[in-house]
C-alpha cells in the first residue's frame, strides 16, 4: 500500500474537484490496474505463471514517484557537464576496461562494425563500466509509473515489453533490476529497446545485459549499428574557429562538407589544417561563442539516438578519444 501521504496526494485533488461540481472518475486501485495490464499481457502471449511471478511481490513504490517528480531542470553549463563526466578517474577506468576486454571488443567490432572505444564510452557513461546498473525492481518501477498517471501510456508500453521479456526467459524477475524509470542492465536499455536491440552474443540462449558482459557490450554496438553507425568515420573533433566567425551559422541543422568549413578558416584544435573531405559536417558551440567548438559528423547523430542531448553525445565522443 502507498504511504498515507501519497494516498492523500493522489486522491485529495479528485475530492476537491468533485466538491466543486466537476465529475471525475475515481482512479483505479493498483490491484485493478495490474489486472488490466495482466489481461492485455495475456492477449500478447504472456502466461499466467509469468504474470503471477512478476506481479505477486510488487506494490506502488513511493521512492520511484519521488525521483520521477523531483527531476531537476537541466541547468548545468557545458563546462560543468563535461568536467563532471570526462573525469580522470572515468578515463583511467575506461582505459582499464578497454584493455581487460580487448579481445571481446574486437570480436564485437568485427560483427557490428562499431568502434570499440565508443562502445566502452557509452558503457562508462551509462553505468560507470557496470559499476552501478540500478537496484530497482523494473516491473515494480514501471508499474508504479504507469499507474500513477504521468506519462502513463509510455510506461504501460514499457511494462508490457518487460513482461514479454520475462516470458521469453532472458532474465528472471528478481534479476530484472534497473533505474527508477526502468532502464536496465549495463547498457541501460528500456524494455522496448531491449526487445528490438539486445543480442545474445555468447549464444547461450539468453540476452543477458545484466550479468553477461559479452551480451551487454554487443547490445550497445548493435544499438549504434542499427541506427546507422559508419565504420570508416569518426564522431567528430574539437576545432578552432577563425577570428570573426559568426556563431549564428553553427548548429546541428547547418551542415556542409568539412572542406567548406576548412576554407572558411576552421582548423583542428591544435591549429593544423582540417582534411579536405566531403564528409557532412556541422559545427557546435556547446558553451556559446568563445568556448569550445566541435566539428561533428554523422556518427555524432547516431550517438544522439542513444540519448538525444548534444552534451551527452559530445561527452561520449571525448571519452571515447581518451579511453583508447
Amino acid at each position: 500500500m502507498l504511504k498515507r501521504r501519497s494516498l492523500i496526494a493522489r486522491f485529495g485533488a479528485a475530492t476537491l474537484l468533485a466538491s466543486s461540481g466537476v465529475a471525475h472518475a475515481s482512479p483505479p486501485s493498483f490491484q485493478d490496474f495490474l489486472e488490466s495490464v495482466s489481461a492485455e499481457a495475456r492477449r500478447n502471449g504472456v502466461s499466467p505463471a509469468t504474470l503471477q511471478r512478476a506481479f505477486s511481490p510488487i506494490r506502488p513504490n513511493d521512492k520511484v514517484l519521488e525521483l520521477d517528480r523531483r527531476q531537476p531542470e537541466f541547468t548545468l553549463t557545458w563546462d560543468q557537464y563535461r568536467d563532471g563526466r570526462v573525469s580522470q578517474q572515468r578515463i583511467d577506468r575506461g582505459r582499464q576496461a578497454f584493455a581487460d576486454n580487448r579481445a571481446l571488443l574486437d570480436a564485437i567490432a568485427s560483427r557490428y562494425k562499431v568502434s570499440p572505444r565508443v562502445v566502452v564510452a557509452v558503457w562508462g557513461l551509462e553505468t560507470n563500466y557496470g559499476g552501478f546498473t540500478g537496484n530497482f525492481n523494473v516491473i515494480e518501477a514501471l508499474a508504479t509509473l504507469a499507474w500513477e498517471g504521468r506519462r502513463a501510456e509510455f510506461f504501460r508500453k514499457e511494462l508490457l515489453a518487460a513482461l514479454r521479456i520475462l516470458e521469453k526467459g532472458d532474465v528472471a524477475p528478481e534479476r530484472m533490476l534497473g533505474s527508477y524509470a526502468g532502464a536496465m542492465g549495463h547498457p541501460q536499455f528500456m524494455p522496448t529497446s531491449f526487445e528490438r536491440l539486445a543480442v545474445d552474443f555468447d549464444e547461450d540462449g539468453r540476452r543477458d545485459i545484466w550479468g553477461t558482459r559479452a551480451d551487454a557490450l554487443a547490445s550497445i554496438a548493435n544499438y549504434l549499428a542499427r541506427h546507422g553507425w559508419q565504420e570508416d568515420e569518426r564522431w567528430g573533433r574539437e576545432v578552432r574557429l577563425p577570428a570573426g566567425f559568426d556563431p549564428a551559422i553553427a548548429g546541428r541543422n547547418n551542415r556542409r562538407p568539412l572542406r567548406d568549413w576548412a576554407s572558411m578558416g576552421v582548423t583542428a584544435a591544435d591549429g593544423t589544417a582540417l582534411p579536405a573531405l566531403d564528409i557532412d559536417t556541422a559545427l557546435l558551440l556547446p558553451g556559446g561563442a568563445g568556448g569550445q567548438a566541435f566539428a561533428v559528423y554523422g556518427n555524432f547523430n547516431v550517438i544522439r539516438r542513444y540519448n538525444p542531448s548534444d552534451y551527452y553525445a559530445l561527452v561520449i565522443g571525448l571519452l571515447s578519444d581518451r579511453v583508447a
